[in-house]
């Protein structure tokens, strides 16, 4: 029997084909929409985390307004204070006590380059004179400044020569300063005294720091000469030896090492 196609016709699917493309498009229209479920389930709980943060914050700054407060301001108070004390004390006590300090070094550099020792500048020094504070009372009112404590070196120095060895000693042992130089001729000026007050043992002992303080060919060898002589006065002269030995094999080019070789002879 002929079978005929009718023009405009179109087979229909099998039944099975459209039942599994239906299927496929419902499950994939069931996976987007749960995917967007997730999605703002997600959103929501971030948001809902953020909430309970910001009212747990909002409840703590509630709780603890006073004691937040209170930090703040003493904060506030600690840095206005430091400004204010550096603007209004500290910048000029320090402004004061350089201007007293020029006219008070002027005295003892007087005195120093004077032809004879003169007490009477020393004094000034120490003391003020023409208005400005002397040495004496920069390195008392101006305690914890770099000007009071440079007072204390010049108050020693001025003591050693006026022959007040205590107070000498007494200021000197106030300086303090990493500058090499001045720190070991403070400390040596400190054995000076102690010589001149017959304690040799301490005087010998201040040479020595004096000497290590700081290596170099300007204040090692004069203290190292200084400690030599003083050990050989006490009859140390194994460390008399030790001593004069380093002046001659270490600073050999310095005055000190002139007349080793004699020291040297002696403490043999």
């Amino acid at each position: 029997m002929a079978t005929y196609n009718k023009r405009g016709y179109k087979a229909p699917k099998p039944e099975a084909e459209k039942t599994e493309a239906d299927e496929l498009a419902n499950v994939a229209d069931l996976e987007q929409n749960i995917a967007i479920d997730e999605s703002e389930s997600a959103t929501a709980n971030v948001f809902n985390t953020l909430d309970e943060t910001a009212s747990k914050t909002e409840e703590f700054v509630a709780k603890n307004q006073n004691i937040i407060l209170s930090v703040l301001g003493g904060v506030a108070l600690v840095v206005v204070g430091y400004l204010m004390y550096n603007k209004f004390v500290s910048t000029p006590a320090e402004n004061e006590a350089a201007s007293d300090m020029y006219q008070a070094q002027k005295y003892f550099q007087q005195a120093i380059d004077a032809p004879v020792a003169n007490d009477s500048l020393f004094k000034l020094a120490l003391n003020g004179g023409e208005g400005k504070q002397g040495f004496i009372d920069i390195a008392k009112n101006h305690s914890g400044t770099d000007a009071g404590n440079i007072a204390n070196y010049y108050a020693g120095m001025a003591y050693l020569h006026t022959k007040q060895f205590d107070k000498a000693i007494e200021f000197l042992s106030e300086y303090s300063s990493s500058d090499a130089y001045t720190s070991a001729l403070a400390l040596g000026a400190i054995g000076d005294a102690k010589a001149e007050l017959n304690k040799n043992e301490e005087a010998l002992e201040f040479y020595v720091k004096a000497a290590e303080s700081n290596d170099n060919e300007l204040t090692t060898p004069r203290f190292l000469m200084k400690a030599g002589q003083m050990a050989f006065a006490n009859g140390k002269k194994e460390e008399a030896l030790k001593y004069f030995t380093t002046i001659k094999e270490k600073y050999e080019d310095t005055p000190e090492a002139q007349n080793i070789d004699a020291l040297i002879g002696m403490a043999q």
